[in-house]
C-alpha cells in the first residue's frame, strides 16, 4: 500500500486550526498586516479573501466580513452587499486563472450545520472540475491537490491586484 502525506492537515486533526484563546482567526489574519504569510488576497472596505488553509480543491478561496459576527440575519446590509460583490470577484479571478467546470458557494451558519468558525461568518468558494472527486477522500479519508497554497497564492494575487 502506498502512503500519501499531507502532515499539513494534522493543525486541523489536532483541534489547532480555528479560534482559540488567542482569539478569532478571521479577525485576527487582517490585523497583522502579512498578507502573503496569511494567504490574504484581497482587503475592501468591510471584507477580505484569503485562501483556505485546509482547502477542498485547489482554489479554495473564503470571502469574509471584517465585522466578528455569526448572524447573517442581523448583518448590516453594506457589509453583505460587498461580501457578494468579493465572491463574484473571486469566481471571476478563479474562472480566469483555473478553468473550473463549476463552484461550489456556500456559508455554514452554527456549528451544527458544519461551521468550523460559527461565531464568524464566511463564504466559501470552492472550484470544481469534471472528475474532481476519486476514491482518496472516501477509502483514504485524504484529499490530493495538485499545488501548493503558496503557489494557489501567487497565480490568484495579481487578478485581485486590479
Amino acid at each position: 500500500m502506498e502512503r500519501l502525506w499531507t502532515p499539513w492537515r494534522m493543525d486541523y486533526v489536532a483541534g489547532a486550526a480555528g479560534p482559540g484563546p488567542a482569539g478569532c482567526l478571521f479577525c485576527d489574519k487582517p490585523a497583522q498586516q502579512d498578507d502573503e504569510a496569511n494567504l490574504l488576497l484581497f482587503r475592501g472596505a468591510r471584507a477580505f479573501v484569503l485562501l483556505n488553509l485546509f482547502p477542498y480543491n485547489t482554489g479554495h478561496l473564503m470571502v469574509v466580513p471584517y465585522l466578528h459576527t455569526g448572524d447573517l440575519a442581523g448583518l448590516d446590509p453594506a457589509i453583505g452587499t460587498e461580501l457578494f460583490q468579493l465572491t463574484q470577484r473571486a469566481v471571476g479571478a478563479l474562472e480566469q486563472e483555473y478553468r473550473p467546470d463549476g463552484f461550489n458557494l456556500g456559508m455554514n451558519l452554527g456549528r451544527v450545520a458544519g461551521a468550523g468558525v460559527p461565531d464568524h461568518l464566511h463564504i466559501h468558494v470552492v472550484p470544481r472540475w469534471n472528475g474532481d472527486t476519486n476514491f482518496m477522500p472516501i477509502t483514504a479519508d485524504t484529499k490530493v491537490l495538485p499545488e501548493t497554497l503558496q503557489r494557489t497564492y501567487q497565480r490568484l494575487k495579481p487578478l485581485f491586484a486590479s
